[in-house]
């Protein structure tokens, strides 16, 4: 779709092992990508997302203010980071890929498209359909169930202050068509953009997290839960990229 798609699949070939891995992925995306690419939207606003787990790690690490397990927090991040990098891969490389990731790809060049819809719709399909998943793994990883007001789950939405900040934020400086032309009055855009809430999201991810661990002796009921929550993201996500221009 764009020239220089081989060298993002080329950045996204490595596979990170710390949150500094993953920001050094997520700014070579970055740097990669024109405007005129909506993945640079949601990427920018992961890179955001992730730089400020970052510092709450290392705060932690110094004895500031943090997580109570920044160890914990940091694993959950990288393999959360891995469902998208490996998604920018597996779409731009021709591979299967989540209906919820590849809604977002195939019109990341339509230019009647906000840029915010582009960061919204990645945001919607790597809570909603990655996060219960990376939530999982770490869990399995190593065998705490996820569960509410367990230490993990403080951890986990400790971080949503600053996330739904930079949210408010996003909603600002990116509510502005793909090329940064000004956008048309439209109720159902503005609609949208209220309505969305990353904190909300995130607790449904950890809900469903919860169901997904205790669906663990049923690999077919897991397997055909996840295919339905895909199919819900992906008409999510489709919802959020018509076309305001």
């Amino acid at each position: 779709m764009f020239p220089y798609d081989a060298s993002l699949v080329a950045a996204a070939s490595a596979s990170p092992q710390t949150v500094a891995d993953v920001v050094q992925i997520l700014e070579s995306i970055q740097a990669i990508c024109a405007d005129g690419d909506g993945l640079k939207w949601f990427n920018g606003l992961y890179l955001e997302v992730t730089q400020a787990v970052q510092a709450r790690c290392q705060s932690a690490e110094t004895g500031a203010e943090g997580f109570a397990n920044p160890a914990w927090i940091a694993a959950l991040d990288v393999r959360f980071a891995s469902f998208y990098i490996n998604a920018v891969k597996s779409s731009l490389s021709g591979a299967a890929t989540p209906g919820c990731w590849q809604a977002m790809f195939a019109v990341r060049n339509v230019p009647t498209i906000a840029r915010i819809q582009f960061a919204l719709a990645g945001m919607n399909a790597h809570i909603n359909h990655d996060l219960p998943q990376a939530v999982l793994a770490i869990c399995q990883a190593t065998s705490d169930p996820p569960q509410h007001g367990t230490a993990q789950y403080n951890d986990y939405t400790a971080i949503n202050t600053t996330l739904d900040s930079l949210m408010i934020a996003t909603k600002q400086t990116l509510h502005v068509g793909l090329l940064g032309d000004a956008l048309p009055p439209v109720g159902r855009l503005e609609d949208t953009l209220a309505g969305w809430n990353i904190s909300v999201a995130r607790e449904a991810a950890w809900n469903n997290a919860e169901l997904l661990w205790h669906l663990d002796g049923v690999p077919a009921v897991a397997a055909t839960f996840l295919d339905t929550l895909d199919g819900l993201t992906t008409v999510a996500g489709k919802a959020l990229l018509v076309p305001v221009l």
